[in-house]
């Protein structure tokens, strides 16, 4: 079985494009932004996805069964925060007049819609093409997707800085014509001092992963110990990096999440 291609949409960061190179995969990163220097495809991911469920030519015709699609998609529209702006009672509309506070809530209702509009054909195409796909988001509550959209995630991560992230930022994965592996990784963790979302201004700089969080994630979920060439252990050297748990869903930290998800909770 020949490794998969990994394609990285909606991230110009390069951090998850880099440590599935450094596990020996051909992988690439898509976005409309190339403020790192990595996005190897600068492009207009909606209107991509857009053409390609139009049956348009489009960056998807590229992708075949055997590819691997890792999908950052915005969350500008699903998170919590939306839910203050669309009440009225977020602190920068608070003491807005109400005809300003419902004529900005049709506008973000509209915006709203697109944005689920985009995710859905992009679940389509994955579930039509018969590739895999992982999609990550928030999962701080309220959550839009959480409540509104019928394809549940299989994995909840409740505090990334127990997996050596900066932000502790509740995240869910979904996880399209694959399941996460669920793969046993013992390489140690340099814990960074946690960062706060509410303190972090920068756009860009709360949306961003560590490279430690990242390649935990790919060991973890989405390397095949299957298939031959796979690095597993291109830091540490040997073979106790990488282990198998199977279907052993009860370790440290983790356990079943409502609805059949996987999720990883604190002890």
């Amino acid at each position: 079985m020949t490794m998969p291609k990994i394609h990285c949409l909606f991230e110009q960061s390069g951090t998850f494009k880099n440590e599935f190179k450094k596990l020996g995969y051909d992988a690439e990163d898509y976005d409309i932004q190339n403020e790192f220097g990595e996005t190897d495809n600068v492009v207009d991911l909606f209107t991509e996805i857009c053409n390609a469920y139009d049956e348009k030519p489009s960056i998807f015709d590229r992708i075949n069964e055997n590819d691997i699609v890792m999908a950052f998609f915005p969350c500008t529209r699903f998170e919590a925060q939306i839910q203050l702006w669309f009440s009225g009672k977020n602190y920068g509309c608070r003491n807005w007049p109400d005809e300003k506070k419902l004529e900005y809530a049709m506008d973000l209702h509209k915006e709203l819609h697109e944005m689920y509009l985009i995710i859905s054909k992009l679940f389509l195409l994955s579930l039509r093409g018969g590739w895999k796909m992982v999609v990550e988001n928030p999962s701080t509550q309220p959550h839009y997707l959480t409540t509104y959209f019928p394809i549940r995630p299989k994995l909840i991560d409740k505090d990334r800085t127990m997996n050596g992230d900066y932000f502790k930022k509740p995240t869910q994965f979904w996880f399209v014509n694959m399941e996460p592996h669920g793969n046993f990784v013992t390489e140690a963790l340099t814990y960074h001092d946690q960062k706060i979302i509410e303190r972090t201004h920068s756009k860009t700089e709360r949306s961003m992963i560590s490279r430690q969080y990242a390649r935990k994630f790919i060991l973890e979920n989405i390397v095949d110990r299957s298939i031959e060439g796979v690095v597993i252990c291109l830091e540490k050297g040997d073979e106790d990096g990488f282990n198998e748990r199977g279907n052993q869903n009860h370790q440290k930290g983790l356990t079943n999440h409502p609805d059949g998800a996987l999720g990883r909770f604190n002890e």
